[in-house]
């Protein structure tokens, strides 16, 4: 990748680029990463309840 020497930046840059950042990140923390949080629950509890529907629940057989 190619740095762009300090020097070629103008005074809107840091603030356009702090902007875009901050913006990507609040995308991420508050939209993202909680729907992939809430689908890798939802696909373990998911995959749990199908397993005992073929296999039965846990606990000792005959009670």
């Amino acid at each position: 990748m190619s740095e762009v020497p300090p020097q070629h930046f103008t005074e809107q840059e840091p603030r356009s680029r702090r902007r875009q950042e901050l913006l990507t990140f609040l995308v991420l923390a508050f939209g993202i990463w909680p729907i992939v949080a809430v689908g890798t629950v939802a696909g373990y509890g998911f995959l749990v309840w199908f397993y005992q529907m073929i296999f039965g629940p846990p606990g000792p057989l005959g009670h």
